[in-house]
């Protein structure tokens, strides 16, 4: 039980570590499409463990999903660093996605699995990869949106400001 608090821990806070490295001004860019994607992680994480889909061994409380230490710790921060790498290169955030996802799917799952942090029960390796590259694109989908949104509303305030100064 130990080594798995560690390793749960472990999870959690290392990448927290990295945040120092990426600038305010990048994280608060990206803050919309991480957040909203990790709310959607956690009603998946709900929606999964009456579905079965998986099982999360290690309970942090009685009412706290088992993968809340994965959303807030590598998803969180690394889809921070991805996005800021691959922002408006879809193509390049495609492939990096589908190349971090497989890596987690096929190299970072059995290594869970064997510490007993979580199981696959009703769904396969396959399935979890096709879900997480769901998982990406609605995150990249959220964030375009949230930059259009943002730049319209600073367009027009722009267009205001000016509207105002040649009134004056």
């Amino acid at each position: 039980m130990r080594n798995k608090n560690l390793f749960v821990i472990s999870m959690l806070v290392l990448p927290w570590l990295t945040i120092p490295f990426i600038e305010k001004k990048t994280i608060k860019r990206f803050l919309p499409g991480t957040i909203m994607t990790s709310i959607y992680l956690v009603i998946e994480g709900i929606h999964a463990e009456k579905k079965k889909w998986w099982r999360f061994n290690y309970k942090i409380k009685p009412n706290v999903i088992g993968e809340l230490p994965l959303i807030l710790g590598p998803f969180f921060v690394g889809s921070i660093w991805i996005l800021k790498y691959t922002f408006g290169k879809f193509k390049l955030y495609f492939i990096l996605n589908i190349i971090i996802d497989s890596f987690f799917t096929y190299l970072f799952i059995p290594l869970m699995e064997k510490t007993h942090y979580v199981t696959l029960v009703k769904l396969s390796k396959f399935k979890l990869s096709i879900l997480f590259l769901i998982k990406s694109l609605y995150m990249y989908v959220v964030q375009y949106i949230y930059e259009k949104a943002f730049d319209m509303l600073s367009s027009s305030s722009k267009y205001i400001d000016e509207e105002e100064k040649v009134k004056s």
